[in-house]
């Protein structure tokens, strides 16, 4: 009980990180938002430190962000592992 509960936790963190990540990507297609402002300020910090380390391996293509989508590939492996190990223990 105590297991089923914790991994649904951790799928809810992830999902809702999901979310975060998808709302940032889809607000830079936006040039006039200051993101110095409310909501925009917490939405860049929030999702900041798990887009940057991916950000100083992968430059920009053609003026295309790539971090990203390495960034939902991290964070779904992190989710898997995290529910692996809780399943088995």
């Amino acid at each position: 009980m105590l297991k089923a509960l914790l991994i649904q936790g951790i799928n809810l963190f992830f999902q809702i990180l999901f979310w975060i990540l998808i709302a940032r990507i889809l607000l830079t297609w936006f040039p006039n938002i200051n993101w110095y402002d409310q909501p925009f300020k917490t939405l860049k910090e929030i999702t900041d430190p798990i887009l940057e380390p991916f950000r100083k391996f992968i430059p920009p293509i053609g003026g295309l962000d790539f971090s990203p989508i390495f960034a939902f590939l991290a964070l779904y492996v992190i989710n898997y592992v995290l529910v692996l190990l809780i399943a088995y223990i």
